[in-house]
Formats: structure tokens, C-alpha cells, sequence
């Protein structure tokens, strides 16, 4: 993966058209977020082979091993109000959704999932994640990052995700071109960003997200801090709360970075 094949194979009009690339870097969430400080434009790409410090939600660290993943980090400067940042991580999961599909053949046509909000999955295990951060004040964003990893080489796995962690090379049997599984999605992010800026909702892609959503109209777990239970998942709504229909019939309205929604029978 280099910088010139990358800048080569980019279709898209702002997304990516500032590209830097590391041979190696702690993390691209942090350099990314380095040059939003500095004023990048917006649509700047921070890409590296490998990462010393890559990071998942909650703190979580992501092994991020030379020669074998997509690390990647995005700079969006968007004119929407705060709250409404969150739902560019389920605009990003859905990018990634819709690009891996778009590579075909190349790709191997494997039928991924979304795992609300944030994670690519293929038959129950994780192929992507995705982490959203923002630098605003009360009443105005100043940058958004999303930073994306998704595992596209890679056949081992640390031992405490083996049993939930896969990769596009696993799930196909094919070796991938990072490039240009990278550019695609991509491609799809700048489609589905514009939707979602000029609506400020998720109203666009509500049908389509949810048509790659692992777990609707399955029984999933909602793990809260006030403690577990358990309900059918009905979809989204347009600012991206997941609806959960109690065993009373009740629908709740579950908030992303709240609480971890889960399949029954494990992670998804």
C-alpha cells in the first residue's frame, strides 16, 4: 500500500484527496487529530501500514500489525450541531458495508453485517471497527474523526478475540488489495456523508442500514448500567438510536456508547 497507488485509485471529489501515509505510526486517530488542531481541510486521510497504538472503543487497544489491515483515520469538519456526530459512525459502518460489497469478485461477494453502531461482521465475527471522536464546544463541532480499521490479511489473531474476530482473507480465501478496498469505501462515505449532512438525519439510509443490520428482528441482549435485559431489535431510528421492543411491549430507544448490545448466543 503507498501513497501513490492510493492517490491514484481515489474516485471521489474531497474524500481522501489529502493523503498522508505512515510506514508506521502510533495511531492514525492521533495524527489525524494533530492536523484537524492545525486546520487540515476537511476530507484529509491519515493512512498507515502499521500502528503501534491503535485504539477501540472504551480504551480498548486494536492490534494493528504490519502488511495485513486497513488503519485509517478521516478529518470531517461538517455543519451539524454536536449531538447529532454520533450517527457518522453508522454512516461510516454502512460505507464500509456497501465498499467491501463493491470490490466483488475481488473481494470474494462475502455478505457482511452491521453490529450496531459500529462493527462489520461476517457470520457472527468481527471484520471492522469503527471510532468516532470530536473536538467542538457546546454549540458548534470544530472536527469530527472517524478512524477505521478493518482486517483484511491477517489469519492469527491475539488469543482473547480468536473465537470473535475475523478477516476478509479468512472469510474468502482471497488476497486483497488494501487499495482498493480502501478507495471504495471511500467512494461510498462521500455519497452517503452528503445525504446525511444536507437531511442532519439519518432518514436516507435508514432502509439501507438496516437491511445490513445483523440483528434485527432477532432477540439480542442490551447490556446497560442499570443492568441486562433482554428484547427484539426493531431497526434504528433517523438519529441512530437502536429500537429494542421489551418482553411487555415496550420499544426502548437504546443510545449508542451508553450500553453494548449483543446476539443471545454470543457476540453478535
Amino acid at each position: 500500500m503507498t501513497k501513490e497507488e492510493l492517490d491514484s485509485l481515489m474516485d471521489t471529489q474531497w474524500a481522501g484527496r489529502n493523503i498522508v501515509y505512515y510506514d508506521s505510526v502510533d495511531s492514525t486517530n492521533l495524527r489525524i487529530k494533530q492536523m484537524g488542531d492545525e486546520g487540515a481541510p476537511e476530507g484529509t486521510l491519515a493512512v498507515a501500514d502499521k500502528q503501534t497504538a491503535g485504539r477501540g472503543r472504551r480504551g480498548r487497544s486494536w492490534d494493528s500489525p504490519s502488511g495485513s489491515s486497513i488503519y485509517m483515520s478521516l478529518l470531517l469538519r461538517p455543519k451539524i450541531e454536536p449531538d447529532q456526530a454520533p450517527m457518522l459512525t453508522l454512516v461510516m459502518a454502512l460505507s464500509v458495508a456497501e465498499g467491501i460489497m463493491d470490490c466483488g469478485d475481488s473481494c470474494g461477494n462475502p455478505d457482511v453485517k452491521i453490529k450496531w453502531p459500529n462493527d462489520i461482521v461476517y457470520q457472527g465475527k468481527k471484520l471492522c471497527g469503527i471510532l468516532t471522536e470530536m473536538s467542538a464546544d457546546m454549540d458548534q463541532i470544530h472536527y469530527v474523526i472517524v478512524g477505521i480499521g478493518i482486517n483484511v490479511q491477517m489469519t492469527d489473531f491475539p488469543k482473547e478475540i480468536q473465537n470473535t474476530a475475523t478477516s476478509l482473507k479468512l472469510v474468502t480465501g482471497k488476497t486483497l488489495l488494501r487499495n482498493e478496498l480502501l478507495a471504495k469505501v471511500l467512494e461510498e462515505f462521500e455519497v452517503l456523508y452528503e445525504q446525511f449532512v444536507s437531511a442532519e438525519s439519518l432518514k436516507n439510509l435508514k432502509a439501507e442500514y438496516e437491511s445490513r443490520l445483523a440483528n434485527k428482528d432477532n432477540r439480542v441482549n442490551v447490556l446497560a448500567p442499570s443492568g441486562a435485559w433482554q428484547g427484539i431489535c426493531l431497526g434504528i431510528k433517523e438519529d441512530g438510536a437502536l429500537l429494542v421492543q421489551r418482553e411487555d411491549g415496550n420499544v426502548e430507544e437504546v443510545i449508542a456508547g451508553e450500553v453494548s448490545v449483543r446476539g443471545i448466543y454470543g457476540y453478535v
